[in-house]
C-alpha cells in the first residue's frame, strides 16, 4: 500500500511539474509584454486600456501556437504513462 501512495505522489508531482513547464512560457511572455507596455504607457502618458490588453493577448496567443506541438507531445506522453499504470491502481 505504501508503494501505491508513493506512485500516486510521484504522478502528482510530475503532473504539477508538467503544468508549470507548459504554462510557464506563456505566463512569462505575458509578464514581459505587460511590463514593457506599462513602461511605454508611463513614459508617454498614454492611458488607453486596449493598448495594455491587445499586445499581451497577441503575444501569448503567438507563443501558445508556437509551443502547441511540444506541449501536446509532453501531455500525450504523460497520459500514456498514467494509462499504462492503471493496473497498478486496480483500475483496469
Amino acid at each position: 500500500m505504501e508503494t501505491l501512495d508513493l506512485q500516486v505522489l510521484d504522478l502528482g508531482r510530475e503532473m504539477l511539474g508538467l503544468a508549470l513547464l507548459i504554462a510557464g512560457p506563456l505566463l512569462l511572455v505575458g509578464l514581459i509584454v505587460g511590463v514593457a507596455v506599462s513602461v511605454f504607457q508611463a513614459l508617454t502618458s498614454v492611458q488607453e486600456q486596449t493598448l495594455s490588453l491587445v499586445p499581451k493577448m497577441l503575444a501569448v496567443a503567438l507563443v501558445g501556437l508556437f509551443l502547441l506541438a511540444p506541449a501536446l507531445s509532453l501531455l500525450s506522453d504523460f497520459c500514456l504513462r498514467v494509462i499504462q499504470q492503471f493496473h497498478t491502481f486496480g483500475l483496469s
